[in-house]
């Protein structure tokens, strides 16, 4: 059984209750964990508040920095433990998982040598006056963590935090928490002070709810559904708590008639089917200039065809997805499709050897698919890939912007004024152009325009989210 680590101590629900843990590759239950409530979040919060005041909150940066890299060091030396955890609770395929466990360290690497370089400024000011700029932490954050890629939000959410001096309060998805209770456990082995890091599990409208409008959680970073996140923010605005909300994506490919197909069609299909379409900034809309529509539609067919589905440790293209209700969800958006009239391209296969049990889906290919349908605006969350063409610039900037959704968007151009152009006019928080996620970026400020929700997270910039800003004002004469 996983347990909550509250102070550096596992501990089980106040109440004893606890939930299910599926595994999505067999459908089947493989451990519990607590059904956590208001009673065990102020446990936590309060472990937290002890910290953030003295024993986390007194060390130095630079003190704080070694931590980190300690903590980055030995979750590269327990990677294989973790990648299993990943793997079982999630569903990933062995590759997406080891790929996980190395983004989680390398953000904390990234953070341990951010931590003594979160600097103020002076500001030339009256003359008798001296002025200058502090960044503090907020003191205890909140942490709501999703369930499509829980060990690498966790740390670029998390290693920011405790880098900037605060002292933190997790609450993973119920779906997806074995990981990061792990993790949680190897900070405590390797030195963190009790109260640090503390993971609370449980049901989102329950805890996470708790964790929303709790009085002594002063930020809170949520990554999640639209929906989801305006109630946390709500919550938050209650007592004027600030938040961090990633909110995901409907994001396009533009590919131009000049792009290198070659180069382009492996991140088409990548940007897809990764974590089998689980993907906040997954490149679920391609929009394809009109005289090269056909021949890339072709090319995009063929490659979907090979796709190979099944369990997480048969580590093909795709494992399943996490539950059933995503599963379902996925079916719904395809049947409308479907009654509409939208022609499906191709797809992949789903392997004899996958479980009738588990919570599989073939990658699908779309076409022709209309600007204001359904399924060409709300976020699937699964390996759908919905194609438009488009005739000019224009055009294609009219369709890549008419989401309400902003995160991220693909360029593909060998034209460099139109590279420029283009990155200028799509509402999106990161623009990659001839490429498509850049490796993942740890350095890379992630985040979005519009309802993909507002603040950054990653690279520096996600430091000064997770401190306030002082103005310190010295009249000397």
């Amino acid at each position: 059984m996983a347990l909550n680590f509250i102070a550096n101590q596992s501990c089980n629900a106040a109440s004893g209750q606890t939930l299910a843990v599926l595994d999505p590759s067999y459908g089947e239950a493989f451990d519990t964990i607590p059904r956590s409530a208001a009673t065990d979040l102020d446990a936590a919060v309060q472990a937290a508040r002890s910290a953030a005041t003295s024993t986390w909150g007194k060390l130095t940066a630079a003190e704080r920095g070694r931590l980190l890299h300690k903590l980055s060091v030995a979750i590269t030396a327990n990677g294989e433990e973790l990648w299993a955890l990943e793997q079982r609770d999630c569903g990933k395929p062995t590759a997406q998982a080891k790929a996980d466990v190395v983004a989680l360290a390398r953000y904390f690497e990234f953070y341990a040598g951010s931590a003594d370089k979160l600097h103020g400024q002076t500001i030339p000011y009256l003359d008798g006056y001296s002025v200058l700029t502090w960044r503090e932490p907020h003191g205890v954050t909140g942490h709501v963590i999703p369930w499509n890629y829980p060990m690498q939000i966790f740390g670029r959410s998390v290693g920011a935090s405790l880098a900037a001096g605060n002292a933190c309060v997790v609450k993973p998805s119920e779906d997806a928490c074995l990981s990061l209770i792990r993790v949680a456990q190897i900070a405590a082995e390797v030195g963190f002070p009790a109260g640090a890091i503390n993971i609370v599990c449980g049901l989102g409208h329950e805890v996470g709810a708790d964790l929303a409008k709790h009085p002594g959680i002063d930020h809170i970073s949520f990554t999640g559904s639209p929906h989801v996140g305006t109630l946390i923010a709500q919550m938050a605005a209650e007592r004027h708590c600030p938040v961090t909300l990633e909110l995901g994506g409907k994001s396009p490919q533009i590919v131009f008639a000049d792009a290198d197909l070659d180069a382009a069609l492996p991140f088409l299909v990548n940007a897809i089917i990764q974590n089998s379409g689980q993907t906040c900034s997954a490149g679920s809309r391609v929009l394809i200039e009109r005289s090269i529509y056909e021949p890339l539609l072709a090319r995009l067919a063929t490659a979907f065809e090979r796709l190979r589905v099944g369990p997480a440790a048969m580590n093909l293209d795709l494992g399943p997805l996490i539950r059933q209700t995503q599963q379902q969800r996925v079916w719904d958006f395809l049947s409308d499709a479907q009654v509409a009239g939208i022609p499906m391209v191709a797809q992949g296969v789903v392997v004899d050897d996958a479980p009738e049990s588990g919570f599989y889906q073939a990658p699908t290919l779309l076409r022709d698919v209309p600007v204001n349908h359904r399924i060409a605006q709300e976020e699937v969350f699964g390996p759908v890939l919905c194609a438009l063409p488009f005739a000019d610039e224009d055009d294609a900037v009219t369709l890549a912007n008419a989401t309400k959704f902003g995160l991220v968007a693909g360029i593909w151009t060998r034209d460099g004024a139109r590279q420029l152009r283009m990155a200028k006019r799509v509402q999106a928080g990161q623009v990659f152009i001839n490429n498509y996620g850049a490796g993942g970026g740890v350095e890379l400020p992630f985040g979005g325009y519009k309802s993909s929700g507002h603040g950054r997270e990653k690279g520096f910039e996600a430091l000064y989210g997770f401190t306030t800003l002082k103005t310190v004002a010295i009249r000397h004469g």
